[in-house]
């Protein structure tokens, strides 16, 4: 019997993803992602139920509201013979200064809001493209801004204004706000390295108006040279020089895709999509099947051995390697972050986050290092411009059915024991000591601390030697948060004070951060949920992953950085009874003929 499992991934930042896929009929999955048609429904519907006051309603968030799991199994188990669970979509609007949850039930005719509440908690939903935008044209006829502009001797058509979220600071009120920040371009498209030091102001969402505003001091303006990245802007000399690489696939893809399903070696995964975390991965199955062709080539190793020890003889054995990526690239202001899945034909997935785009930066009096005499909580990277130190951690959400719902997550330690045995002159070796996590608490991990694996086991299936079958979670280099517990940033990113954590499927429990980021308090988090302690042996489970990176910036980040990536992989730890890819043939050499 072939064993499978499923994996959910979920990426926790709030981004916009463009992501398109062909689709050969219409839901033929419960979980595809939402149409064009279906906005527009939904769209019609809401402010439907508004009535002559839906001028006033703003649309914050929508997305698929994905049916219960064991729905989607039941489906999938029986789907010739029984319609999709109901379709269904999450919406969340605001409408006279509150925010307002909804339900749309895609399956009636016409589609109908079957659930709508007012949200009286902290925070406030994502911010919309049309808000921001409008908040950054209002200092152009701000008299304050245009004084402060004209004082400095600018530009006011090349002056450029963004926003930002303001945090929490223990206000016992919050209003809807963003803070505006202005740069200047003048010479460049790389206004984020020309910022407008000094001036701040506080625009309020509800009202769209200025409501603060503070020119506190000006400091010299970096200079644009140097800071463009267009390749037409750049001066020879050019270097170094590349050579193209082809890639060529003469059998045609080595992928299928139908509708939102992609199926590849003994790969097959569903794809959807969502606004605020882009692509999601979700039943991604690999089967215990031995074929023997795999049309694509990358280059890489995927096992090999050479043999020198039998007399007359020389073994030399190699298996190309063949990759499958899902890639998603989001730029979220300055910055820019590659999502790579990986999925291998040995049943590991590589996760992988590339960082690139713009440094953010402060501008300063100083020209040269030696002038810094007191912490400027950053590198100088250019004249005049100081890059800050910051974090990245992104939280993914892995929802592991290891050859079937009931998990269990195994820790196991690497540790040193003395040799007792006389007469044998080592002193020591390496063993090692398992513990199954019986509730969220046991499984709080804060890695790097110690050697260990870390295993989700189905305990109620074994191979044939009388292994748990599973899956391991192998870490990439670890970056836990350095900001003091207490402090308000991380009390609100408390899901980040553990590498890891483990809790029972809970479809309510989606986003590591809460539901309501802008403004959050930090109540309604994964540090949060997990304090209930639930029992997590031999239950649905899931695994919180957080990857994070400390950034320091250094001058070849400027004035745009090369990408800096971080991962972690799952591997099959006896989930297969040997090597699965041990019969897996290379792809022959396509030899093309090059003019040099």
């Amino acid at each position: 019997m072939a064993s499978t499992h499923r994996v959910l991934v979920s990426l926790l930042s709030i981004t916009l993803f463009s992501f398109i896929l062909s689709a050969s009929s219409r839901h033929q999955h419960p979980l595809d992602p939402l149409t064009p048609a279906e906005f527009s429904l939904i769209q019609h519907a809401v402010m439907g139920s508004y009535g002559a006051s839906s001028t006033n309603v703003t649309f914050h968030y929508v997305g698929l509201d994905e049916p219960d799991k064991p729905l989607v199994y039941s489906w999938m188990s029986n789907r010739a013979d029984k319609q999709p669970p109901h379709r269904r979509a999450s919406v969340v609007v605001r409408f006279r200064e509150q925010t307002h949850e909804l339900i749309v039930d895609l399956s009636s005719r016409p589609p109908s809001i079957v659930s709508k509440e007012v949200y009286h908690g902290h925070g406030f939903p994502i911010l919309t493209l049309e808000e921001q935008m409008a908040a950054g044209d209002l200092p152009r006829t701000h008299d304050e801004f245009i004084r402060s502009i004209e004082k400095r001797g600018l530009n006011m058509s090349d002056v450029v204004c963004s926003t930002y979220s303001v945090g929490w600071y223990g206000e016992l009120r919050s209003r809807r706000v963003v803070k505006v920040l202005a740069y200047y371009t003048n010479g460049t498209v790389n206004f984020y390295m020309r910022p407008i030091e000094g001036i701040l102001m506080v625009v309020d969402l509800e009202l769209m108006k200025i409501v603060k505003y503070h020119d506190r001091f000006t400091t010299s303006m970096p200079t644009a040279e140097d800071t463009e990245y267009r390749l037409e802007k750049q001066n020879p000399p050019f270097g170094p020089h590349l050579k193209g690489a082809a890639i060529v696939q003469p059998h045609g893809p080595g992928f299928e895709i139908k509708g939102h399903t992609i199926s590849w070696a003994d790969w097959k995964f569903h794809i959807g999509f969502d606004v605020r975390v882009g692509p999601i991965i979700s039943l991604a199955s690999i089967y215990d099947l031995e074929k023997g062709k795999y049309r694509q080539y990358a280059g890489n190793i995927m096992w090999r051995h050479t043999e020198t020890g039998i007399s007359g003889e020389t073994i030399r054995e190699v298996r190309s390697d063949v990759s499958l990526v899902v890639r998603s690239v989001s730029t979220v202001g300055n910055y820019d972050y590659i999502i790579d899945w990986e999925f291998k034909p040995s049943g590991s997935i590589k996760f992988k986050v590339g960082l690139t785009g713009l440094l953010e930066v402060k501008a300063v009096n100083y020209t040269h290092a030696s002038q810094i005499t007191e912490d400027e909580y950053g590198t100088m990277v250019g004249a005049n411009t100081i890059a800050t130190h910051h974090d990245h951690f992104l939280t993914y959400h892995l929802d592991l059915d290891v050859d079937g719902a009931s998990n269990s997550f195994v820790k196991t330690n690497l540790i040193t024991k003395p040799v007792a045995e006389e007469g044998v002159p080592r002193k020591s070796y390496w063993t090692v000591s398992s513990k199954t996590a019986r509730t969220e608490s046991e499984a709080q991990l804060h890695l790097g601390l110690e050697p260990c694996d870390l295993v989700v086991v189905n305990p109620n299936k074994r191979t044939k030697v009388g292994n748990n079958v599973g899956y391991r979670l192998i870490p990439g280099s670890i970056a836990s948060p350095i900001l003091f517990r207490d402090d308000y940033p991380q009390f609100r990113a408390a899901f980040t004070d553990n590498n890891l954590w483990v809790t029972p499927y809970d479809k309510s429990e989606k986003w590591a951060g809460g539901r309501y980021v802008d403004q959050s308090r930090g109540d309604d988090t994964l540090a949060v949920w997990t304090k209930r302690n639930r029992k997590i042996e031999n239950e649905d489970i899931v695994l919180w992953y957080t990857l994070g990176v400390h950034h320091v910036p250094y001058q070849e980040d400027f004035p745009i950085m090369p990408t800096l990536s971080a991962g972690f992989e799952l591997r099959p730890s006896n989930f297969f009874n040997r090597n699965p890819v041990l019969k897996t043939k290379s792809p022959k050499p396509v030899i093309r003929s090059c003019k040099p």
